[in-house]
């Protein structure tokens, strides 16, 4: 997939310098299995936490990339995301991309309206008429809200099990090239789906 003239420098260079620490961490590990009364546990860990970091750091920028072709708004969408992530409100919002979503969605609440962060988080509010279901943007346009979009129907291996909304975002990018931001509203965790692939995002990192 093209990137759109993304610079990776700055990524690169980053994830380089954290694995060159994490490098180090290993070494260090190897020389202490030596010493049969030293635990590891807690290192394997440690790491396991470092390189969820890093993976949520590269999504947060590879999502920039995705996105920046076909709306203005990025910015404002990771605002809002991050906003939403700290509130723990629960959201959906669908990108269109190239494939129209028309036949994929039902009819939803028609909007018609330029984006706005505020709009969008009023949108998610807990109790609002439109908060449970899908937001599709197109371009730098609210199309419409409270689409039911359609789930995922593979088996997903995963520690965690996933709810409606993760598997909503699954099912809409195994159907079409569309991208899908999701909000837990349980963890107010933020990830994105694309291609039938779900990837985390560290909503403090996002690339702007």
């Amino acid at each position: 997939m093209k990137h759109h003239d993304c610079d990776f420098s700055p990524l690169k260079l980053k994830l380089k310098e954290q694995l060159t620490a994490i490098s180090g961490e290993i070494t260090k590990f190897l020389g202490a299995l030596d010493n049969e009364g030293y635990c590891l546990l807690s290192e394997f860990a440690a790491i396991r936490g470092k390189f969820a970091k890093m993976e949520s750091i590269a999504s947060s920028f590879y999502l920039y990339c995705y996105l920046s072709p076909f709306t203005d708004k990025y910015v404002e969408i990771s605002e809002s995301v991050q906003h939403l992530s700290d509130r723990k409100h629960g959201a959906l919002i669908v990108i269109e991309r190239q494939d129209p979503l028309g036949p994929l969605l039902n009819q939803g609440t028609p909007l018609n309206a330029t984006f706005t962060s505020s709009l969008l988080e009023s949108i998610f509010y807990p109790g609002s008429p439109l908060h449970d279901g899908a937001l599709l943007l197109r371009g730098d346009l609210i199309v419409s809200a409270a689409h039911i979009l359609p789930l995922s129907i593979k088996k997903i291996e995963s520690e965690h099990k996933l709810g409606t909304r993760h598997r909503a975002a699954l099912g809409l990018t195994e159907r079409s090239d569309a991208l899908v931001i999701v909000v837990s509203e349980e963890t107010g965790r933020a990830s994105f789906a694309l291609h039938g692939k779900l990837y985390p995002l560290n909503a403090r990192e996002l690339y702007y």
